[in-house]
């Protein structure tokens, strides 16, 4: 199995380290060892130079800290990366379609300077994760109305955008604006995709804690790209939902020896 994807096509070691993270460490009040960590990736054909790497860029970013014990290194979550696995779970636990929707929409559009290129593109990744698409230049749109205040503030960003909320009129198709904004036929051959590699005895060379982490790395995957519709605005049997079953069928299988797996392998102590 490659490093660079940690063994699953598109997941990163990252992506591994944050669901292995997010299911076992998570508002748990521990640190976990960083030779614990090297082994549970280890079992998915990540190599220890690549998850040490991928350590010191999660530390770097303040998602991690080291905690120290003797001459032996843990891990702890910082504060900033605790709400970051937080909205993560939130996603993983949410549903793919939205079955309340209003009928209203969620406009942006925003001017950044050239000079804050770096910005403009982490405020299109934030824009992206809440369910926003690219309708036309410079103005995104999402079925959501999900307070996006304060990462458009962490970027120092508030002056630069305005958000309306809207509805359609006159002879504007709220299906044409979903196909418009987003690639609906990519984002349900992911799917499709997802129920092939997981649908029967998937990946029975790897034990439960591999499968699981696996399992919701590819989920995170498909969630960020995926601006969770109403079905209204969704062709005819959208393959997000039967993919969503098939993830929570096996997420609660697993979770039982994922948890008895990750506490032989994670060494851990309490974190104050």
């Amino acid at each position: 199995m490659a490093e660079a994807d940690g063994g699953t096509s598109g997941v990163r070691p990252e992506t591994l380290l944050l669901t292995l993270l997010g299911d076992h460490v998570l508002d748990r009040g521990i640190a976990v060892s960083t030779g614990g960590v090297i082994a549970a990736l280890d079992r998915l054909g990540v190599g220890e130079h690549a998850t040490r790497a991928t350590l010191g860029r999660m530390i770097r970013r303040d998602l991690l800290r080291t905690v120290r014990r003797g001459r032996q290194a843990f891990l702890g979550l910082t504060g900033h990366g605790a709400a970051v696995l937080r909205d993560g779970q939130r996603k993983l636990e949410g549903d793919v379609v939205d079955r309340h929707w209003d009928g209203r929409w969620t406009l942006l559009t925003f001017s950044v300077p050239e000079s804050r290129r770096a910005d403009r593109h982490a405020l299109r990744t934030r824009l992206d994760w809440f369910g926003f698409g690219l309708l036309r230049s410079g103005l995104w749109v999402s079925t959501s109305a999900a307070d996006i205040a304060p990462a458009l503030a962490e970027l120092d960003l508030l002056d630069h955008a305005e958000v309306f909320r809207a509805e359609v009129f006159m002879w504007t198709d709220p299906a044409r604006i979903a196909r418009e904004a987003w690639d609906l036929p990519q984002l349900a051959a992911g799917y499709e995709q997802f129920l092939g590699r997981w649908t029967g005895d998937a990946h029975g060379d790897l034990d439960e804690l591999s499968r699981s982490i696996r399992l919701g790395a590819e989920w995170l995957l498909l969630l960020r790209r995926d601006p969770v519709l109403p079905p209204a605005l969704l062709p005819p049997g959208w393959p997000g939902t039967r993919a969503a079953a098939l993830f929570r069928g096996l997420r609660r299988r697993w979770a039982r020896p994922a948890g008895k797996l990750a506490a032989e392998v994670l060494e851990s102590l309490v974190d104050d």
